[in-house]
């Protein structure tokens, strides 16, 4: 099975670093031993060596993320996950009130939520190791509407299997099948961002009358 990862600049990292095995079948944080499946294959992360900036290409070489789902911070009492954007791309943010290059990011993150959403793209926000009013206070006292994950110990991260937790903050993109397609351990600028969001969107046709929530 062939898979690349290639950066920006578009130099190809070692094929090791998108291993694809078996769909997840728990919140198991170590590697399953996986075997043959007829189902997609799921994303898991390996530690590319200091690479910060890391592009998935060709799509097939993708792996899935599924489960990936925890309380709503913006609408407590609320579950909000992948399952609730089909067919979108997904932008997920790893945060936290308290990480200073988080705040700096998530005005032009809520900037590409707002001009992507009608090429059905949306955030995805991860809020971790934080205080829920805090953390909510934050996003309301500063006009961020784009949806949020409360999951103060990150146990929703376990469905990005490897990915290294402590990372704050850290930026998954998933195309419109929620396959892994860039992923970037660091603050990022819209600049940067946006020209690979926009790439992922064009790959596949937006689902008819679908946009972010």
């Amino acid at each position: 099975m062939h898979s690349a990862a290639t950066r920006p600049g578009g130099t190809t990292v070692t094929a090791v670093l998108l291993a694809m095995v078996v769909v997840l079948t728990g919140c198991s944080y170590n590697p399953a031993d996986g075997s043959a499946s007829s189902q997609a294959a799921a994303f898991t992360f390996v530690a590319p060596g200091g690479e910060t900036r890391i592009l998935y290409d060709p799509p097939e070489s993708r792996g899935t993320v599924t489960g990936l789902s925890g309380e709503s911070l913006l609408e407590p009492g609320r579950t909000v996950g992948l399952e609730d954007f089909p067919g979108q791309v997904v932008v997920l943010n790893v945060w936290g009130a308290w990480c200073g290059p988080c705040r700096e990011e998530m005005p032009g993150l809520q900037q590409i939520h707002d001009r992507m959403q009608s090429e059905g793209v949306t955030l995805l926000g991860i809020d971790v190791r934080d205080d829920a009013d805090v953390a909510r206070d934050f996003m309301v006292d500063r006009g961020f509407t784009y949806p949020s994950i409360y999951d103060n110990p990150g146990r929703s991260l376990l469905a990005l299997r490897g990915f290294p937790r402590n990372t704050v903050p850290a930026t998954i993109v998933l195309d419109r099948q929620h396959r892994v397609a860039a992923v970037f351990l660091t603050a990022l600028r819209v600049a940067e961002l946006l020209p690979v969001v926009q790439r992922v969107a064009a790959e596949e046709p937006a689902p008819v009358g679908g946009s972010g929530s």
